[in-house]
């Protein structure tokens, strides 16, 4: 039994997405494009490096390894319910409606910050192809990252078949150039650091401190593998299709984060990373093959930074669709155009809302600066509604936990542990963060309480808990999307 709130007409053809149009593939390059490897690489790594040098490559193994528990949970928490807000509604369900939208609000606040730290690279790498000096020009770069994005929020309002056509073709050049140079760059004869098992080894954090401050750069990483659960109502077997989409998604970027990780140190000295937070792989490309052939690599990163545009676009308009149906928010946010069935208003909001951040960028500083602070701040966000999910999954299963040795594990003991993971870094990490990456980071989350106490004063039917049957997922329904 699924339970379902008392909106007039949510699912209607003139209000509801374009139901049935993706498939496995699709859902997996969706995965990847998600998080987008050679974006990540380029943003993060110095950032990532600023955190626990070397420890880059372990920081992403033991992440990554939690992680896998909130896939897990994200695959099952889909076959119980169908719904474009993903966690935002598995969570309401299994563990509270205050809950349920605050982990919708901390997907949106952070795909929203996320805009200025993705445009940045952008527009630094675009700018690089032709002079250095600008790429590292605050204010042209932001200029540029606009446009950028403007013809980002073009191709995501025309529709989400056309969306997955562009990143099939996008993502698989991106990967091959991106294998291309992790090749190079561990044959090239030059290298500053020889490869070291102790690259791995949990004792190179020098400290609890330093360990949870990798693993919040490491969940920026991988965060985006999720969008497969905010596209379920517009894929084919919505219940499974999503969560296997994710799972094959995010084995993919694990192994290439790892091997890019480990590419970086061996290639790269300290001052190079440092130095180049903006275009780390323009660097790196530079290194194991000078001139125009080096400039291949900046490619990868402009098309994974399209390809994670249009996916966040994708999850937050999916989101404030979702949330605007059930009137947690706005209601015109849950329209959608009624020829290419996508969430129209949720995207102009979207696109006024990170033009002003953009413009509000430009007074915290350098791009090394803006990097930092943006990926710190949303790492804290994931952190909430990736928990919130691990936690959820345990509760909602509870019943089908101890029947086999595999629901213990990755229905229970994984996301569990994903869940708990997720929660120490963000409790650990806080005392060593700045005033405007916890002003942005957690100040964020706390303007989302306004429209929470607002719409449950106005008994909006979100905010009623679910009923007792509709908290445990049935023998019946568990076994029919197995």
């Amino acid at each position: 039994m699924t339970d379902t709130l008392d909106v007039p007409d949510a699912q209607t053809p003139e209000r509801g997405l374009r139901a049935g149009v993706l498939g496995l593939f699709d859902s997996v390059i969706m995965g990847i494009a998600g998080v987008a490897p050679g974006y990540s690489i380029a943003a993060s790594t110095a950032v990532l490096f600023g955190a626990v040098l070397l420890g880059g490559a372990a920081a992403l193994l033991y992440c990554g390894i939690a992680m896998f528990g909130i896939v897990f949970a994200f695959s099952y928490l889909g076959r119980v319910e169908t719904n474009a807000g993903a966690s935002y509604s598995w969570v309401r369900r299994a563990l509270h409606p205050a809950l349920g939208f605050l982990s919708g609000w901390a997907l949106i606040v952070s795909a929203l910050i996320f805009m200025v730290a993705a445009t940045v690279p952008a527009g630094a790498n675009i700018l690089g192809l032709f002079s250095n000096g600008a790429a590292n020009n605050t204010a042209e770069v932001t200029v540029v990252g606009a446009v950028f994005f403007l013809l980002m929020v073009v191709a995501v309002a025309a529709g989400v078949t056309i969306t997955v056509t562009v990143q099939i073709v996008m993502s698989c050049v991106e990967l091959f150039l991106l294998v291309l140079f992790a090749v190079l760059a561990i044959v090239h004869g030059h290298h500053v650091h020889s490869f070291s098992w102790h690259w791995f080894s949990p004792t190179i954090f020098h400290g609890q401190s330093g360990f949870a401050a990798g693993a919040l750069v490491a969940a920026f990483y991988y965060w985006g593998w999720d969008v497969t659960a905010n596209l379920n109502e517009e894929t084919k077997g919505a219940k499974r299709t999503p969560g296997f989409g994710a799972m094959i998604g995010m084995a993919v970027v694990f192994a290439l984060f790892e091997v890019f990780t480990i590419a970086t140190n061996m290639v790269l000295t300290s001052g190079q990373i440092t130095n180049n937070a903006a275009d780390v792989l323009s660097v790196l490309g530079q290194q194991v093959w000078h001139g125009a052939g080096g400039k291949f690599i900046v490619v990868a990163v402009v098309l994974s930074t399209v390809a994670t545009l249009e996916t966040t676009l994708i999850q937050v308009t999916r989101t404030m669709f979702a949330m605007g149906r059930d009137h947690t928010l706005p209601r015109r946010l849950g329209t959608v155009h009624a020829r290419r069935q996508t969430p129209l208003v949720a995207t102009v909001v979207v696109t006024v809302i990170s033009l002003l951040l953009f413009v509000g960028s430009q007074e915290i500083g350098s791009i090394s600066k803006i990097l930092t602070d943006a990926i710190n701040a949303i790492g804290l966000q994931i952190c909430i509604y990736y928990s919130l999910a691990g936690l959820a999954v345990v509760v909602l299963y509870r019943r089908q936990i101890t029947k086999s040795f595999s629901n213990f594990i990755f229905m229970g003991l994984w996301p569990l542990f994903g869940a708990i993971f997720m929660g120490y870094i963000f409790v650990k990490t806080i005392p060593g963060l700045n005033g405007p990456t916890l002003g942005v980071g957690l100040g964020a989350m706390g303007l989302g309480l306004i429209p929470m106490f607002y719409y449950w004063a106005k008994k909006n039917p979100y905010y009623r808990m679910a009923p007792r049957e509709d908290r445990v997922a049935v023998l019946e329904e568990f076994e029919e999307n197995l």
